[in-house]
């Protein structure tokens, strides 16, 4: 794994709870994980942007915290259009957990992307889910054998990047799905120009998807013209209501 003696402190201090955290008791196996590619596919065949959006406790980089029931949110968002959701199971900075995820994933029946800081093996049993987030400046090496041990357990593999060399080592670690995180870990600060500078380098036939500061439908455009299949919105849709938030980046 990466060091993380260059991240702001707020980062390290999510990845020292995560190295601290135990996985599941037993080898989870996902036989009837929803795909993530084609509800994307599904959503443009609607004339709809493909939203995952989030359902998001809290974060670091918001203020308050939410006490909404989880399924409420994403059942609203759902019936806003979106195409996929994302749970947070983090529990010590995001509020998440993985019971909200498991309520969630039984209430909808579209994709739902587990939200965390994986770094071991053991970590990917603690819920059944059908897409995992595994973030390349994090797991360093050991990035590729956590894309194969998600995948032997049948999850689909969300690889975030921020950068044309983390895009180089997803694509040899056999990611399919790619994010490009607008926010930079090391200062939290957030450029929606980044999307558009690690793009170009992404395999066509991979899912892309932008990450991070998309804060109105004009941002939306922005990434989608810049080549996003999809994008994934938190803090934007969590504020206020969730079912028109969403409405307004789908129809964006």
């Amino acid at each position: 794994m990466n060091s993380s003696e260059e991240m702001a402190p707020a980062v390290r201090s999510i990845l020292e709870a995560a190295r601290e955290r135990e996985g599941g008791e037993s080898r989870v196996a996902v036989d009837d994980a929803r795909s993530l590619p084609e509800a994307f596919a599904a959503a443009e065949g609607e004339g709809r942007t493909p939203v995952v959006a989030e359902v998001k406790p809290t974060s670091p980089t918001t203020a308050g915290e939410s006490d909404r029931d989880p399924v409420e949110l994403a059942e609203a968002m759902v019936a806003g259009g979106a195409a996929a959701l994302s749970v947070l199971t983090e529990p010590d900075h995001f509020g998440g957990s993985v019971e909200n995820y498991r309520r969630v994933r039984e209430a909808v029946d579209v994709p739902v992307l587990r939200k965390d800081f994986l770094l071991t093996e053991a970590q990917l049993d603690a819920v059944a889910a059908d897409v995992v987030l595994l973030i390349a400046r994090f797991l360093g090496d050991d990035l590729a054998p956590m894309v194969d041990a998600a995948r032997e357990r049948g999850m689909q593999v969300l690889v975030e990047v921020h950068s044309e060399a983390e895009v180089e080592r997803a694509v040899a670690a056999g990611a399919e799905i790619i994010g490009v995180n607008n926010r930079d870990l090391a200062e939290l600060e957030v450029d929606l120009g980044t999307f558009e500078a690690v793009a170009p380098a992404v395999p066509e036939e991979a899912t892309l998807l932008a990450e991070s500061g998309i804060s109105t439908p004009a941002d939306a455009r922005r990434m989608r013209e810049a080549g996003a299949d999809g994008l994934l919105i938190g803090t934007a849709i969590m504020d206020g209501d969730p079912r028109e938030n969403t409405t307004r980046f789908v129809n964006a």
